[in-house]
């Protein structure tokens, strides 16, 4: 949706996105969710980025499978491709225009995204 697709039923649609992978990511414990908003910023590949953590890899795998699960019961889309699920370090889930990044705890403070992109607008959200 980055350049000429601005339309309400669009900006809805992600809205929801964003908010049901908030939502699945918290169902499995995940932590330190943070969402990056990219939208302003000309050179992103993607309109956001939602980050956040799991304590094991075997909690990081459960949060990619159960945003990808709720993503296709609940909204009826499908991630267009997903990567990392090997090792379960850090798992990236690509919605298009939501970039979902799940991360081993070492693995992100190595990779800081959010310090890669700290000109975004950016959503913190409380631990459950």
């Amino acid at each position: 949706m980055k350049e000429n697709q601005s339309s309400t039923a669009s900006l809805t649609t992600f809205d929801n996105l964003n908010d049901l992978i908030v939502d699945a990511i918290r169902d499995i414990k995940g932590q330190n969710i943070v969402k990056l908003d990219l939208t302003k910023l000309e050179d992103s590949s993607t309109d956001y980025f939602i980050v956040c953590q799991g304590e094991s890899v075997t909690q990081v795998n459960a949060i990619a499978n159960n945003v990808k699960r709720r993503a296709k019961q609940e909204l009826d889309m499908a991630a267009f491709h997903t990567e990392g699920t090997d090792g379960s370090k850090w798992i990236l889930i690509d919605f298009f225009d939501t970039v979902v990044h799940v991360f081993y705890p070492e693995t992100r403070s190595f990779y800081d995204i959010e310090d890669l992109w700290s000109d975004a607008d950016v959503v913190e959200y409380q631990d459950i």
